[in-house]
């Protein structure tokens, strides 16, 4: 299981957008559904549709860490930023989503008839303690009472939670120590994570020889999860560092057709798990994925529809991304009730996920950005 960060962060007013960036993290998130909705007919990690959509995670992970650096890099030298202040920007825009999706993740869990996947009953205080836990982005064991489905979910009431957990990780990593490291010395942090997702993939603690670890906290998964962001955030930082535009020619289409290969590729090696695929993964997390988010960087838009349309992407892909696990809830417990093939369902899933963009287009509409202008009035302009 995986699960997409759409990270957008303000820029400031005086710098130009990155529309395509915009644009790539929303074709990201769309495929994050459609490798959700394989996980409902999967037996394993090798025959999951969509199989590599897990590396959705890793590509956000880079281009939060360049988006973040270009954003605020600056004004830390000027003295304009602080930890406090940061902190404040990044919860303002990252927590109102994560409450709305924990408390859909609760609905949905009612609906289901409030029992673990193997039908065990969970009381409500219990249900309400994993409520808790979920709506401050506190993991939850596995074992204990609040892994309220038992399969070992971080967050077991909205799964994707679990890349918010290290998203604001980073956030912190960034605020206190990384935006004050030299290019040469965030380059060693570059190795050193790389060198640790390395032998943590080509030593499958996965036990599949993939990298889709930070989903659960048991076994190696909180320590992969951290090696995941820390690679990929720190990677993506160093690049804002070092970017220098190039003229790039269609350079949306490219990176988008580029993003949508990757995820879907079939599991590389065969039908059993081999290091083959835990080399791919590397490959598309240590290559890929920053070579992308340079090109992306890259191109422009050239007209105002393409604008409007990369604008839109951008915004809805957060929304999208952390919002529509609670869906996928209720899809995994209709097909395996009724014992349902993809092929079966797959008009009801066209539907859902359209359902789910206008879900997500609601949530931001109506909730997201009402609440965070309400907030960023109220705490960050009101101090500025």
């Amino acid at each position: 299981m995986t699960n997409l960060k759409s990270y957008a962060s303000p820029l400031p007013d005086s710098r130009p957008r990155y529309e395509l960036l915009d644009g790539l993290r929303g074709i990201a998130a769309f495929v994050v559904i459609w490798y959700h909705f394989g996980e409902g007919f999967a037996t394993s990690p090798v025959d999951q549709m969509i199989n590599h959509g897990y590396l959705a995670v890793d590509f956000f992970f880079v281009l939060s860490g360049f988006v973040l650096g270009y954003a605020y890099d600056n004004r830390w030298k000027n003295g304009s930023m602080t930890a406090g202040r940061f902190m404040l920007r990044r919860v303002i825009r990252l927590h109102p989503m994560v409450i709305l999706s924990v408390i859909l993740g609760a609905v949905a869990y009612l609906i289901q008839g409030s029992v673990q996947w193997d039908g065990t009953p969970v009381p409500l205080t219990t249900l309400l303690l994993a409520l808790f836990l979920g709506l401050f982005l506190i993991p939850v064991i596995p074992g204990i009472d609040a892994d309220v489905r038992g399969n070992g979910e971080m967050f077991p009431l909205n799964g994707p939670s679990w890349s918010l957990f290290f998203e604001y990780i980073g956030s912190i990593l960034y605020a206190l120590i990384l935006h004050r490291l030299s290019k040469r010395s965030l380059f060693g942090v570059v190795v050193l994570s790389a060198v640790g997702l390395a032998v943590m993939a080509l030593g499958n603690t996965s036990e599949a020889y993939h990298i889709g670890f930070g989903w659960s906290a048991a076994g190696w998964g909180f320590l992969g999860g951290f090696f995941r962001l820390s690679f990929s955030f720190s990677a993506g930082l160093l690049i804002s560092r070092c970017f220098r535009q190039i003229r790039i020619r269609g350079a949306f289409w490219i990176c988008a057709l580029i993003l949508c290969t990757v995820m879907a590729c079939p599991y590389v090696g065969g039908a059993e798990p081999n290091v083959n695929n835990a080399l791919y993964d590397l490959f598309c997390t240590f290559f890929i994925f920053p070579g992308v988010v340079y090109l992306g960087a890259c191109g422009n838009t050239t007209d105002r529809f393409s604008t409007s349309t990369c604008n839109f992407l951008g915004q809805l892909s957060y929304p999208i991304y952390i919002i529509h696990y609670p869906v996928m809830y209720l899809f995994y417990a209709w097909v395996w009730n009724n014992s349902l093939a993809f092929d079966q369902v797959w008009p009801v899933c066209v539907c859902l996920f359209f359902g789910i963009v206008f879900m997500a287009w609601c949530a931001m509409r109506f909730y997201d950005t009402p609440v965070r202008n309400y907030l960023t009035a109220r705490f960050v302009n009101k101090k500025r």
